[in-house]
């Protein structure tokens, strides 16, 4: 494995960085999660000027066509800064029509995602709780040239500012739960589609999606009919990863603020940095975050090689998903009470922490993954 980072991949990092730090200081995160909206249009026109939008969408289609571990090295940052809006679902969501989706569609889609002017959620979870095929439940009946959807789907994080949604629908009972899937684009304003907030711990924007009687042209599947559990698991693996590399850098962001804090806190004349628990609260942090690190960037590496990973993904997202919840209660803990206030950055990556462990599957859920594919 080489995860060296390229001179250009570099830039990514640094530039990032140095965006994000100018563009989202925490008082307009604090403001952009408790408005209706949880964006704003100006940063999200500045997003897509800087072609993050379309970092791995193919140049052909107005993207940059760069590679995922890019876009990990992107996400990185992203999370460190905690970057509010539709950034994460519009990137992801765009990654069936990118593999699986017919050329009339990229030209139709991508463009638009590319330059900011189309946003996109994925419509997968549903009142099952999970990932595996068998959980998937809603409906596409077909009718003349179009198919009839009803059903429910969870957690479709910015649903009430997508554009489209990309949504996954049982159009056939098969014997095998993965087969009879198939992934559509649906106009998420269209007749019969409900959104209803969910308020989360994180204060994420998490919605209810309701649909009834949708009538969706059969023009609109992406991928094969009744064959879409493998380009869904292609884009769920990378939504896997995605998520685990924001949660790194909201790791290495705690890290870093404590670090900082315990040297200049002062008790009894001494830093708190000086008591041997605080020291060692510290390592147990960095050890999480250097663990934390490698799973990231081998699977990583390894969806850019196109090798076999999903031992690897499932292990990053169990880990860190646990990891960044043990880092960033750890740190709450050593900034004292001052770290349980609203006032106080850290709270943000802890309730953050919370929110992103249960997305796109929990440990529990990743654990049974690694354990099928162990036999």
């Amino acid at each position: 494995m080489d995860v060296n980072f390229s001179e250009e991949q570099k830039l990514i990092r640094s530039s990032a960085k140095e965006f994000l730090e100018a563009e989202v200081p925490k008082d307009v995160v604090r403001e952009l999660e408790e408005s209706e909206e949880g964006y704003s249009p100006d940063l999200w026109k500045k997003i897509a000027e800087l072609g993050w939008i379309g970092l791995n969408i193919p140049e052909e289609y107005e993207g940059m066509g760069m590679n995922f571990l890019d876009l990990v090295i992107l996400l990185e940052e992203v999370g460190y800064n905690l970057l509010p809006g539709p950034f994460f679902s519009t990137v992801f969501a765009a990654f069936p029509i990118i593999f699986g989706g017919r050329e009339e569609q990229k030209m139709a889609y991508l463009p638009k995602i590319t330059e900011g002017t189309l946003k996109v959620s994925l419509a997968l979870t549903e009142p099952t709780a999970t990932f595996d095929p068998s959980g998937i439940d809603m409906e596409a009946v077909p009718r003349g040239d179009e198919y009839i959807i009803n059903g429910i789907k969870l957690f479709v994080e910015h649903a009430h500012t997508a554009d489209c949604l990309v949504a996954v629908a049982r159009t056939k009972r098969e014997e095998k739960a993965k087969d009879g899937l198939t992934l559509f684009i649906i106009d998420a304003k269209a007749p019969g589609v409900r959104i209803s907030h969910m308020p989360t711990i994180g204060l994420d924007k998490q919605y209810e999606v309701r649909f009834r009687d949708v009538p969706i042209p059969k023009t609109d599947i992406v991928g094969q009919a009744d064959r879409g559990w493998e380009l869904l698991k292609d884009t769920l693996q990378r939504a896997q990863l995605g998520k685990c590399a924001e949660m790194l850098g909201g790791m290495r962001a705690a890290l870093d603020m404590t670090n900082a804090y315990v040297k200049k806190r002062m008790t009894y004349g001494n830093p708190i940095a000086s008591y041997q628990v605080v020291q060692h609260y510290l390592a147990d942090v960095w050890i999480d975050v250097e663990t934390s690190k490698n799973l990231v960037y081998l699977a990583a590496w390894k969806i850019c090689e196109d090798l076999p990973c999903r031992k690897e993904v499932s292990a990053a997202k169990a880990w860190v998903g646990k990891a960044f919840t043990r880092v960033t209660e750890r740190c709450v803990q050593m900034h004292g009470a001052i770290g349980l206030t609203r006032e106080h950055d850290i709270g943000l990556y802890y309730r953050n922490a919370k929110a992103c462990d249960l997305a796109f599957g929990d440990g529990y859920y990743q654990r049974e993954v690694i354990a099928r594919e162990m036999f």
